[in-house]
């Protein structure tokens, strides 16, 4: 039975003879050029259908497997991370680039984080998020680890996670005031999380540690 091809990005659909691929496109950021490029490989290889997925990214459904090394070769992007044990995405919201009530640049930042993380294996699945304000549009709430924007700076959040087993995340630092403190205290979760070499989300671990102490094992010794 075909299944999954990790290499390739291309999950198995439905029908258990067709694929679907997703473009890595950054916060979902792109261009007329990039959007007419998906568009002109769906038409070519008879997509069944475009999809843009929850991790702002345009999935191109239901192609066949034979035409897979094809296809990447003409979007010329590289596979969104949207299956493995890796940071699977970055979500990010409009931010004070864009948006009337951004209070943090969650698109410089969550393009930075996406640079760095988009994909780095990991021992379980991690999602990630920025959002500029409380508001949350990316989605922290529930995700592994996340940037809240307030006006004081950032509130950080670990622990979310959708799924059959959802649960909330926790604020783990609050009003961090810079960019660059934000972005330290992420790096010092993900390199905690893959140091423990736990087989779950972290959420699930940080439930069976219980939340304080995971707080005060992480925090003890770090110094953005």
């Amino acid at each position: 039975m075909k299944k999954d091809i990790q290499e390739k990005g291309a999950i198995i659909q439905r029908d258990k003879e067709t694929y679907a691929v997703a473009p890595h496109i950054p916060g979902g950021i792109t261009n007329p050029a990039t959007l007419r490029k998906i568009a002109d490989v769906a038409e070519k290889y008879g997509a069944q259908a475009l999809k843009l997925t929850s991790a702002q990214r345009i999935a191109i459904v239901g192609l066949p497997e034979e035409k897979l090394d094809e296809i990447w070769e003409e979007l010329g992007e590289k596979p969104g991370a949207a299956i493995g044990l890796c940071v699977r995405s970055v979500k990010i919201c409009p931010g004070t680039t864009f948006c009337k009530r951004g209070q943090q640049d969650s698109v410089t930042v969550g393009l930075e984080m996406d640079e760095k993380y988009h994909g780095l294996q990991l021992p379980w699945k991690f999602k990630m998020g920025v959002s500029g304000c409380i508001n949350d549009c990316a989605e922290g709430c529930i995700k592994d680890v996340a940037l809240i924007g307030t006006p004081k700076g950032w509130n950080v959040m670990v622990g979310g996670n959708g799924g059959g087993q959802a649960r909330l995340s926790y604020k783990l630092l609050e009003h961090v005031p810079t960019d660059e403190e934000a972005l330290a205290v992420v790096d010092h979760i993900i390199q905690w999380f893959k140091a423990k070499d736990r087989k779950c989300r972290l959420g699930k671990f940080i439930d069976e540690m219980g939340f304080e102490a995971f707080r005060d094992e992480l925090l003890q010794d770090f110094k953005p």
